[in-house]
């Protein structure tokens, strides 16, 4: 009987190890106020909080499972909870509102990464999706073409990873870092983008951060308003290069060298000049040329 027993409780323990686990986290000491008017939420202390989220990743991650961090918004939690008829206070609420997060939003997978690399993490991951979402509801809300019937938003976004791809096969080998900064109505639109070239083989880069990327460079095609994109090539054994694009008309139009300068090395905020960053060379941008499809659609 005992040998069953002992049976049962390993299998028990091997069909946990196939469980993926999922962890909540309220990132800011705004977020974990919020949720002190809860009875059943029992910590004071958000430092302690975090101390003891952590220690229950590293439980969890020792037992052999796959274990996900999901944001927990506090304000979002409220509003699932109304629409679902459930009662806050309650940690199976807390629970279920944290499972269907993970499975549609933002998550970052535990791999024994310390709290403090962790949270800034998920939470540049939650402005990612986000950015993304909010530009892709832009593209979708463009309609079609009065002249041809396309749908606008669709062929901004092809002709913006057309782009995309033409400036990294122009750039050469090298690890590429590009920012793609976009206004828009309600916030700045924000991208970033790493990208690996190597001498005759395709381009490599993560196909998410490709779509994103594509997307808010497709908004400020379509809107046809100020933005730009900057470009940051680092080589072996050769100093980065820093290149630079406008939109203009929904183009992209290439910096001078001594438009690049400019930018890189005056400040923001007071318009004073700062110290070229040393080892970097600032080069002008290379022209793109029209993308097929670049015909402005109204």
């Amino acid at each position: 009987m005992a040998h069953t027993k002992n049976q049962q409780h390993s299998m028990r323990r091997a069909l946990r190890r196939d469980v993926p686990a999922t962890v909540g986290l309220l990132v800011d000491e705004q977020d974990f106020a919020e949720m002190r008017r809860y009875r059943t939420f029992t910590f004071t202390d958000h430092p302690a909080y975090l101390h003891q989220v952590e220690g229950l990743l590293r439980a969890l991650s020792a037992q052999g499972g796959h274990t996900t961090v999901a944001l927990f918004d506090p304000e979002d939690f409220a509003r699932y909870c109304t629409e679902t008829g459930l009662d806050p206070d309650s940690s199976t609420s807390r629970s279920r509102y944290t499972a269907e997060v993970a499975a549609a939003g933002p998550t970052v997978a535990y791999t024994g990464q310390p709290i403090d690399h962790l949270v800034p993490l998920l939470i540049n991951r939650s402005v990612r999706q986000a950015t993304w979402e909010y530009a892709t509801w832009l593209l979708g809300d463009l309609g079609t073409c009065a002249d041809c019937g396309e749908d606008i938003g669709r062929a901004t976004f092809d002709r913006a990873s057309q782009l995309l791809l033409t400036l990294l096969e122009t750039a050469g080998p090298g690890t590429h870092h590009l920012v793609c900064s976009v206004p828009a109505d309600d916030e700045q639109l924000l991208a970033v983008l790493y990208a690996v070239c190597r001498t005759d083989t395709p381009v490599v880069l993560d196909s998410g951060e490709g779509a994103e990327f594509a997307t808010v460079l497709a908004v400020g095609i379509a809107l046809e308003g100020p933005g730009g994109v900057v470009l940051r090539t680092t080589t072996d054994d050769a100093p980065d290069q820093l290149r630079g694009w406008r939109l203009h008309s929904g183009r992209l139009v290439p910096l001078t060298e001594g438009e690049v300068f400019s930018a890189y090395c005056t400040d923001a905020d007071t318009g004073e000049p700062l110290s070229p960053e040393p080892g970097v060379e600032y080069r002008a941008g290379f022209d793109l040329g029209d993308p097929p499809g670049a015909t402005p659609h109204h």
